[in-house]
């Protein structure tokens, strides 16, 4: 694969990682103040956003999860609905953020299995251990670190989990290379994203600001099924949900590494 189909650089990696960290540094702050919409969403009407993205989105997937804490999500998807969770596993939710799907992945999981979230932001971890405080969860941990170097050793992980993180990574190649790493032989990829519409113009992709709201860094469906090949994954899917912009959609994206 060609270095500009797995990479939506605005200029070195490190400065795209500290433009989505303060974002959601930001967030986090107005999650804890009960002030914030959902952080993701391009331009389009609040009522277009909200049906898109957050927790208006889980159904019965939320079903025990405390308001507050659902009301922190900013996804384009369920991932846990889709992953086929069992007792015993051990799940790894790549960019937690507040916390919502692995609390809901640790509770699937147990008994005997973990959860463990990761994430850049230390203000979204904390807000993430307070909710998994609240749910009276003890298989939950959270981590500080980068999708780009998850701090797990290789082979630990039965199913990597994400939603609507990839696409704000710099090199999705590396970041799908890392998950590939943890998985366990015959590990399962299960996670939802903001994918890009094979016409999005130059104009959004360049442009930042889009690239936190979940935009200008999406892979065209192609694009992500290349990547998740050349990280050594089999039995690629890209499901489109629903569309989350005039520009992508969200789609589950799901895959295996070989056993």
């Amino acid at each position: 694969m060609t270095e500009t189909s797995n990479r939506r650089d605005l200029g070195e990696g490190p400065e795209i990682r500290e433009t989505v960290r303060r974002h959601y540094a930001d967030e986090a702050a107005r999650f804890a103040a009960r002030t914030s919409g959902c952080p993701c969403g391009g331009a389009g009407s609040a009522a277009a956003v909200e049906v898109s993205f957050g927790g208006s989105l889980y159904g019965p997937e939320a079903t025990g999860i405390p308001e507050v804490a659902l009301g922190t999500s900013a996804g384009c998807g369920v991932p846990t609905a889709v992953a086929d969770l069992h007792p015993g596993e051990v799940v790894l939710d790549m960019g937690s953020g507040a916390g919502l799907d692995t609390i809901i992945a640790a509770r699937r999981v147990a008994p005997g299995g973990r959860a463990i979230g990761l994430d850049m932001t230390s203000e979204m971890l904390e807000l993430a251990r307070k909710h998994a405080a609240e749910a009276g969860l003890d298989n939950v941990e959270f981590v500080e670190g980068f999708l780009e170097e998850i701090p797990l050793a290789d082979g630990t992980v039965d199913v990597v989990l994400s939603n609507c993180v990839i696409n704000l990574a710099a090199d999705k190649g590396v970041v799908l290379g890392e998950a590939a790493r943890v998985l366990r032989p015959g590990g399962r990829f299960a996670v939802t994203d903001v994918v890009a519409d094979a016409g999005m113009d130059e104009a959004t992709r360049t442009d930042r600001e889009q690239w936190a709201g979940c935009l200008a860094g999406a892979l065209t469906e192609a694009e992500y099924r290349a990547a998740l090949r050349d990280a050594g994954f089999t039995d690629v899917e890209v499901i489109e949900t629903h569309r989350t912009d005039d520009r992508a959609f969200a789609a589950i994206v799901r895959a295996r590494k070989p056993s």
